[in-house]
């Protein structure tokens, strides 16, 4: 049985693992356990779901409660795919900061993912990595 919660201390180990697990460990950096511990520390919404006890998905979210939410991973364990994990996640951190605007980049094979379960796309996203590109 899966139970759903808010967290407020995740572990970097359990977080890397389901990382691992669901893929979404390829374009997160899994080897930097500092900066692990970073992204955990200052999201300010972390929901988790747990069969008997072992993380098997994680929603990580930055929020202002008020006007957007900004959901930066959900990783669900391969084997628990395709169950209404991440949707339910979703769901929780949607219920948190329900005035809010949740937002999301999506993974390259999650694409298809987020249309189906209802949610809508936005063309115009942009993102900056490297300060020295600002012209």
């Amino acid at each position: 049985m899966i139970t759903y919660q808010i967290e407020e201390k995740l572990t970097a180990e359990e977080f890397i693992e389901v990382l691992v697990n669901s893929t979404l460990g390829e374009r997160r950096p899994i080897h930097d356990i500092e900066r692990i511990n970073q992204m955990l520390q200052h999201a300010n919404l972390i929901a988790t779901a747990r069969n008997e006890g072992k993380l098997v998905g994680v929603a990580r979210a930055l929020t202002d409660f008020a006007f957007c939410t900004y959901l930066s991973d959900l990783a669900v364990d391969g084997e628990y795919q395709k169950q209404g994990i991440g949707k339910e996640l979703i769901r929780m951190i949607k219920n948190h900061a329900p005035k809010a605007k949740l937002i999301l980049l999506a993974a390259p094979k999650a694409i298809h993912y987020y249309p189906k379960i209802g949610m809508s796309q936005w063309e115009h996203c942009y993102f900056l990595d490297n300060v020295e590109a600002l012209r």
